[in-house]
């Protein structure tokens, strides 16, 4: 058995990828909200309440449970997302699981090595991979 999570960040440039993401995570009913970003620097707004995730400073954005999230996009792209986040005045409770479809052996290695990433996956999200995470890392103790 897991937890429901408060909130998943989905980080991603394609629509498509991010729509059958959440149609899974709905599905699923593994968490009270789902908020999508486009790109690295759109994931950084929602997680410092600024651009179109601006919020009275009294009712800050819920920092997510867990952030999904690509490594190639416009703007600020996985990486970058990482090193940005790194230095983010906030709890860094979130674990970040990096789904990619990269075919690049070394992009693994690299996020093995980054200690803000919990995790590697190949994308497409399915329910049995959000079942895997959900188990290895969202786990209720018994």
């Amino acid at each position: 058995m897991h937890k429901k999570l408060n909130t998943v960040l989905l980080v991603d440039d394609d629509d498509g990828t991010n729509f059958i993401s959440q149609l899974i995570i709905e599905r699923a009913g593994v968490a009270n909200a789902i908020v999508t970003a486009l790109n690295g620097q759109e994931a950084i707004d929602y997680l410092t309440n600024c651009g179109k995730y601006q919020k009275e400073i009294d009712c800050p954005n819920p920092e997510p449970m867990l952030i999904l999230l690509d490594i190639n996009m416009p703007i600020l792209d996985g990486w970058e997302f990482v090193d940005a986040y790194r230095n983010l005045p906030i709890n860094k409770t979130s674990k970040i699981i990096m789904l990619s479809s990269t075919c690049n052996p070394d992009d693994k290695i690299r996020a093995d090595n980054i200690f803000e990433i919990t995790e590697f996956k190949s994308k497409p999200l399915t329910y049995a991979l959000l079942d895997d995470i959900m188990k290895t890392h969202f786990a209720e103790p018994v």
